[in-house]
């Protein structure tokens, strides 16, 4: 798990791209967030959106 932040301001305010990477399944998920995102609202969107998928 990673972030890549630098980027320039997306439509929806979105700045940085969480990279999760499963290696058991030997996928990445890229996903983009606000850069001031918390880590309930981080957590909620692992769910909905890794943990959903296995």
């Amino acid at each position: 798990m990673d972030f890549v932040g630098g980027l320039p301001m997306m439509v929806k305010g979105n700045e940085v791209i969480w990279v999760i990477v499963d290696r058991l399944t030997k996928t990445a998920h890229f996903i983009a967030i606000k850069t001031f995102m918390l880590v309930p609202k981080l957590a909620e969107i692992y769910v909905d959106q890794i943990v959903r998928l296995h």
